[in-house]
């Protein structure tokens, strides 16, 4: 492949045979080299020019489950489901804070960088608070540490990959199978929004989610070289009502239908969720349909 490409690679039998090759004849390599050396010969990179060895790891992953590829042994081990050694747990201040919101603003909100002190803690937090615990994160994805103006921890929140087909969204938007997937780039979906639970300060949340919606386009342009135009998150209806989403004018357009996209033979219960888009440009479906720039 000669010209860039920032999407995942068709994979055929030609490539296939390839990485089979390229792995015969490099035997010392490990998963990451291997990850790397294909997207330098494929061009597959994002929009700042950055390799996409982790997309490329995970896509040589799933082609060795299938038993299409037999990839070299892993360096380290992958946690099993529920297993999360991954995560190294900490101890947490989890002294009370309750305050009118008054008293705790302007907020800070800070990006966390990769493999610093504050990403382990963040994904501490989140494995230990939030209810669907911290899972590895893959691709494109920003995460974000909210304090108040005296420095005390918040709340966190994670932004990565949206759903890849999801009816109500993708009636609301008006694109087709086409555009969704060249466009899908350009949205993300909030998979974690975390109020730490010592933390106990009316319309808090709803603040902080405005905040963040009014940068998040120009974070993502600065980290991934495009930005993005919508917003998208699911809420567990048999858990929460989306106060905090509604407050900040994001759009209700449906729910989901209780099935799981590993569901192969429409057995497999899951809860259902409420959709919440929210639009940050008012030509989002000019681009994200057609690929207009606004």
């Amino acid at each position: 492949m000669n010209t860039r490409t920032f999407f995942r690679p068709n994979i055929t039998e030609v490539e296939i045979a390839f990485i089979n090759d390229l792995i015969a004849r490099n035997p010392s390599w490990l998963r990451s080299k291997l990850s790397k050396e294909l997207c330098l010969i494929w061009n597959w990179c994002d929009h700042n020019g950055n390799p996409k060895d982790i997309s490329c790891r995970d896509l040589l992953r799933q082609l060795d489950a299938k038993a299409q590829i037999c990839l070299p042994k892993a360096k380290f081990i992958s946690r099993k489901p529920g297993y999360r050694d991954h995560v190294q747990l900490q101890l947490h201040d989890t002294s009370e804070i309750t305050s009118g919101i008054k008293a705790i603003l302007p907020v800070r909100i800070e990006i966390v960088e990769p493999r610093t002190v504050q990403a382990d803690e963040f994904k501490s937090l989140i494995d230990q608070y939030h209810y669907l615990g911290f899972d590895m994160t893959v691709g494109e994805n920003i995460k974000y540490m909210v304090y108040s103006h005296q420095g005390q921890l918040l709340a966190c929140l994670l932004f990565g990959s949206s759903a890849w087909a999801c009816a109500p969204r993708d009636a609301f938007i008006g694109w087709n199978a086409a555009s969704r997937k060249t466009n899908l780039m350009h949205t993300t979906n909030n998979t974690r929004f975390l109020i730490l639970p010592w933390v106990r300060i009316p319309h808090l949340a709803s603040h902080i989610i405005g905040r963040v919606c009014r940068r998040i386009r120009a974070d993502w342009q600065k980290k991934y070289g495009h930005p993005v135009y919508l917003l998208e998150t699911f809420v567990e209806q048999n858990r929460f009502k989306g106060t905090c989403y509604k407050a900040a004018n994001w759009i209700y357009v449906g729910e989901t239908t209780g099935r799981s996209r590993n569901d192969r033979y429409k057995t497999l219960q899951v809860p259902i969720k409420d959709i919440y888009l929210y639009p940050l440009s008012t030509g989002f479906m000019e681009v994200l349909c057609h690929g207009t720039i606004d």
